[in-house]
This record gives structure tokens, C-alpha cells and sequence, in this order.
């Protein structure tokens, strides 16, 4: 039984209503009564007929197919396992609607890995020690673990002497941000790095120490990680290793040290208040628009020629022989991925052919600006060095901006707030769900390739549609489970309704809606979407249902996100997250997934 205020009254009470369990839809008992011939229980030999005939099993054998009827029965029937070894009609729906035996996206690592790192895009960070806002909150090194375990591969630490310059702390600079210890930061990092993937992960430095810190965070370093480091032989590499060649490793990146003495120390900054409004993304993931497109960066971008040395300009030459020093060569020879400097106009720096791949990191707003203005040599950049984007000064709160911009011009590091939530975060979940959670996900070929004349791809360019996606919403179920806190706030059983779409490309962009189904714990809509596509290979699957709440506002009730290019054909169980991205336990939607070429209507 469920319950439901009813307050319109002179007293509140409780009516009772029942959670019916809803039976299968019409087309799983086509399917059964297809696949079994007729008859009434399934056997493993056509249940493995119909795992590769129509839920895109191509390698599933028969041998797979008679463990999961074992796996059901015993889930199931716990008797029956020792009398029969097919499934009824009932059991077969169980197990289609079952998250962890039948999953829309496949759980081993299914693409290349021995390409360059710059032919990935890598799950990356921004400000990962801080457990909130990027203003007053706490630094700590739980949110770099909760990162790791999720399948973050890029963390990024802001490296600050404390007060008797001594000693190294990591925190938001000109903030209220308390610090944590830098080899606290470390150890968790090594501690968990590879708990959820084996491909390598990148520390990202921004580096405000002298030369004798950097010596000491160059020791901290060499004996936290030892031979878990990468060190290249040579300074200048003409092209990244793979994520094969660097399972199990830690990869430093900053700007050497000899590219620091530019300026005095770092210029001041006007308050953080005056530099515009603090952007938002209401619970709903929706964007805001830019009200500070000319504003400054909160991190120095790599057009600013004064980075963190804390020399004085009259004591360079010192500072030199300081930097010379082995302590502080130690460190220059650590750093892997060089994040190079632009000296001038970033078109010009972005078309400049060197020996040596490199780094560069933009704002939000100066890639943005590059990408209108100069697109295509973005694309050729990325081709075999690696760009960075991370959000700007105004997302105080920890939100964050459109990735698909970046993903589209083959930017590899699309630094976000994981500690934030909202739509732009679960896109960023969800493109990172594909090759099995690793980390790294092959960069289409239509971005690593040059066509005749040496041209590549132009994001601009209108595309015909290349394939249409057709996605069918049979069912609900988990929320009675997960969401208790509804039976007692509305006049009436909840209303759920599904919305469905694409996030992708201008031209691929769309959402609809199911229709509201009434009074019911467990909604069945049998309703079906098209999506005609441009671009599968960069298209995400938008699924969020919400609860109809007349007159206030729609309540959110579970959302995920999952990759066009790996979802699998059929019929398939799809857990739903909370709006931070963690899995609600219960709650899942039964879903149909049908491809169809340009040419082919469905």
C-alpha cells in the first residue's frame, strides 16, 4: 500500500491506494511468444536467438544464455532453478527489466587504446579539491576520491606556500577556501587512482610557488608515487604515448619552470563581487545566459606572460641560478604534458607548427570566441596536442558550461566542477558512461582525420542526417522505493511523465514529452520518438522524468544520460541518477532502441 495526504479538509488525513505492479507491455510478449515459438517457457537457446537477433549480443553464446536463465531462476524461483532451466513470459520481462543483467551500454572497454592521448577525450576536472563553491567552501582531499572512483582521469590541484613559505598547500587562491596539505591530496590520489579504471590519470598543476617549493613538491611527488610516475626520456615529445602504453601511471602537467619569469608575482585582482553576476543552473540543469562575456578569468589563461613565480624582476637572474638548481630541475624533469605558452595572437599560435606536442588551456569565454572566429584551426590543434577548457571566474557556485562546444572542436579536456550538478554536468556523465567508464573515450574520426588540400572537419558545416535513432518508453518502476517523501505531499497518487531527447549538435538538439499518466506508482506509456541524426557519434540520449504538480512547479523524479554511439539495440533496463549523478538504487525505465541508416525510414 502507498499513501497520499488529502488537506483540503478540516483535517488533514491519509488515504490508502495500492502499488500495482504493472505486467509486461505488448511487445515483450510478442518477443517471447516470437522467440519461444509459441510455447510457454524460453529456453537458453532461444533466449541466445534473441539476444543476438535483436539486443545487439553479437558475441553472446549459448553458454552466456543459460547463465542468465540460471541467474533469474535464482532470483526469482529459488525452487524452480532445480526442476526447470527456461523462462515463462513473467521471467522473461524480469530480466529485461533488470539493470544489471540487461544494461543498455556494454561494460568492457570496446574501443582502440593505442592511439595518442591526443585522439581521446579524457574525463577531466576543475578545482577538483573543493568539496562546494568556488568561493567559501572547504578544500579536502574527499571530493579528488569521490572524482577518481567515479572515472575522473584529469584532477587539477592549485599549488600555495603557506604563511611561513615553507611548506605547500592546495586551494582557490584569493578566496575564502580553507587549504588542505598537498601530500594529504597525493596519497588519496594514489590510494584510489585506478580503482575504477587502469588508464592513467593526469594531475593538472597551477603552480604559484618559488623554485625551492617546487623542488620540495618534486620530492613529495617522486616518493608518494614512485614507480607509478611518468617520466618521458625527453623533454620533447612529437607525440603523446597511448592509454595503453600508460595503464597504471600518473602524469604531471604544468608550465615549466623557466616559463615563469615574466612578471612580479600575480597582479591584483579586482573583488570577485564586481566582475558580474554569480551564474546559476536551477535544479532543472538549466543554463543562464552569459551576462560576462568580456569579463577576467579566475585562473591565469596561458596568454597571461606573468604566471606564480614569486621572484622579484630586479632578482631574476638569482632567481635563475635558484631555478638551475637541482631541486628544481627535478621538477621541470617531472612534468610530462608541457602546458605550453601563447606569446601572441592565439590564431596564429594555434596553425604554429612545433616539433613538440604540448598543452594549452582557455577560459570558457576565450574558447568560445575561438571557435566562432577560427573553428576549423581549433580541430587541426587538437588533431595532436591537447586543449584544455575549464569554466569561468563567475561560476561561484560551482556550475558549469555547454560541453558539446568543446567536444565538437576535439577539445581532450573539458575541465568541469564535479562538485556541482545541473544539465551540463550530466552531459559531461554521460559521454564519460561509454568504453565502460574508463576515462577515455575515442575522439570520432572525422575530427583526427584531413581530407584533400589538408582540410579537416568544419563544425560549422551543415550535415545531412546519417542515421535516425527511434526510442520507445514502455514503463517506469522503483519510485514508491526510492522517493517516499512524495505519499505524503500531494492531493493525489503522482503523475509521472518522461521527457526524451537529444543533446548533440544545433541540428540534432531536441526534447519530447510521454504523455502524464494518472494515479499510478508504476506508469506504462508506450510512447515512441524519432530522432533524425547528424552526428551519432557526439549524440547523448537525454532521458529525465518528472512528477505533474498543478499548480506548483513539475517535481524532479530521476535523470540519466547515455551515449548514442555505444547503446545497444533492443529492449533494455535504464537506471535513473538524482540530479548530482549518483544512482537512485530502485528506480528504472523499460526503453526500446531501434537505429535506422539515412535512407532507411522507420
Amino acid at each position: 500500500m502507498g499513501s497520499y495526504l488529502l488537506c483540503g479538509l478540516p483535517a488533514c488525513f491519509t488515504r490508502k491506494h495500492k502499488v500495482a505492479e504493472a505486467g509486461p507491455p505488448a511487445d515483450v510478449k510478442e518477443m517471447f511468444k516470437k522467440y519461444a515459438e509459441g510455447g510457454t517457457h524460453m529456453t537458453a537457446e532461444q533466449l541466445w536467438q534473441f539476444l543476438a537477433e535483436v539486443q545487439g549480443h553479437g558475441g553472446v553464446s549459448i553458454e552466456d544464455a543459460e547463465q542468465i536463465v540460471d541467474q533469474v531462476l535464482q532470483r526469482w524461483h529459488h525452487i524452480a532453478r532445480f526442476t526447470r532451466r527456461s523462462l515463462t513470459v513473467e521471467d522473461f520481462h524480469h530480466y529485461l527489466f533488470s539493470t544489471d543483467l540487461n544494461h543498455p551500454l556494454g561494460n568492457q572497454v570496446y574501443q582502440d587504446m593505442t592511439a595518442p592521448l591526443s585522439h581521446y577525450f579524457i574525463y577531466t576536472g576543475h578545482n577538483s579539491y573543493l568539496i562546494g563553491n568556488q568561493f567559501s567552501s572547504d578544500c579536502s582531499d574527499v571530493p579528488i576520491t569521490k572524482a577518481l572512483k567515479r572515472g575522473v582521469r584529469v584532477i587539477e590541484l592549485d599549488l600555495w606556500p603557506n604563511s611561513a613559505k615553507d611548506d605547500v598547500l592546495v586551494l582557490h587562491g584569493r578566496t575564502l577556501t580553507t587549504p588542505v596539505e598537498l601530500i594529504k591530496c597525493l596519497r588519496a590520489i594514489k590510494e584510489h587512482a585506478f580503482s575504477a579504471s587502469p588508464y592513467p590519470v593526469i594531475l593538472t598543476f597551477e603552480d604559484h610557488l618559488n623554485p625551492h617549493l617546487q623542488a620540495k613538491v618534486a620530492q613529495m611527488i617522486t616518493q608518494t608515487f614512485g614507480a607509478m610516475l611518468y617520466s618521458p626520456e625527453s623533454e620533447c615529445l612529437k607525440e603523446f604515448p597511448s592509454p595503453e602504453e600508460l595503464k597504471y601511471r600518473i602524469i604531471i602537467s604544468t608550465k615549466p619552470p623557466k616559463e615563469r619569469r615574466e612578471k612580479k608575482g600575480i597582479n591584483n585582482r579586482k573583488d570577485i563581487s564586481a566582475k558580474g553576476k554569480f551564474s546559476t543552473e536551477d535544479v532543472l540543469g538549466k543554463e543562464p545566459p552569459d551576462p560576462t562575456a568580456n569579463q577576467a578569468d579566475d585562473e591565469r589563461s596561458d596568454y597571461d606572460t606573468g604566471e606564480h613565480n614569486q621572484c622579484d624582476e630586479d632578482n631574476t637572474e638569482a632567481c635563475d641560478r635558484v631555478a638551475r638548481a637541482s631541486g628544481a630541475l627535478a621538477y621541470k624533469r617531472l612534468i610530462a604534458i608541457h602546458n605550453g605558452k601563447l606569446k601572441g595572437c592565439l590564431k596564429e599560435e594555434l596553425n604554429l607548427q612545433l616539433e613538440k606536442v604540448r598543452r594549452i588551456s582557455l577560459s570558457e569565454q576565450k574558447f568560445e570566441k575561438a571557435a566562432v572566429s577560427y573553428g576549423t584551426n581549433v580541430v587541426r590543434f587538437t588533431q595532436k596536442n591537447i586543449l584544455r577548457i575549464y569554466p569561468k571566474q563567475t561560476r561561484v557556485n560551482s556550475s558549469n558550461y555547454k560541453p558539446m562546444i568543446g567536444w565538437i572542436h576535439g577539445a581532450q579536456m573539458v575541465a568541469f566542477n564535479m562538485q556541482g550538478y545541473g544539465k551540463s554536468l550530466w552531459l559531461m556523465h554521460g559521454m564519460f558512461r561509454a568504453n565502460a567508464g574508463c576515462g577515455y573515450v575515442k575522439k570520432p574520426n572525422f575530427l583526427l582525420k584531413e581530407g584533400p588540400d589538408d582540410q579537416v572537419f568544419d563544425p560549422k558545416e551543415k550535415l545531412p542526417v546519417k542515421k535516425t535513432l527511434k526510442v520507445k518508453v514502455y514503463m517506469g518502476d522503483g519510485w514508491y522505493l526510492d522517493f517516499k517523501q512524495m505519499n505524503c505531499k500531494f492531493w493525489s497518487p503522482p503523475q509521472f511523465y518522461t521527457r526524451v531527447g537529444i543533446a548533440g549538435v544545433p541540428a540534432d538538439k531536441k526534447m519530447k514529452s510521454t504523455k502524464k499518466k494518472v494515479d499510478n506508482w508504476t506508469p506504462v506509456w508506450d510512447d515512441e520518438f524519432t530522432f533524425p541524426l547528424t552526428i551519432p557519434e557526439l549524440a547523448l540520449l537525454r532521458v529525465e522524468v518528472r512528477k505533474y504538480s498543478m499548480p506548483e512547479k513539475d517535481e524532479f523524479a530521476g535523470q540519466t544520460c547515455l551515449p548514442v554511439f555505444q547503446l545497444r539495440p533492443g529492449i533494455h533496463a535504464v537506471p535513473l541518477f538524482d540530479r548530482k549523478g549518483e544512482d537512485l538504487g530502485s528506480v528504472r525505465l523499460l526503453m526500446r532502441f531501434e537505429f535506422y541508416e539515412a535512407d532507411v525510414l522507420p
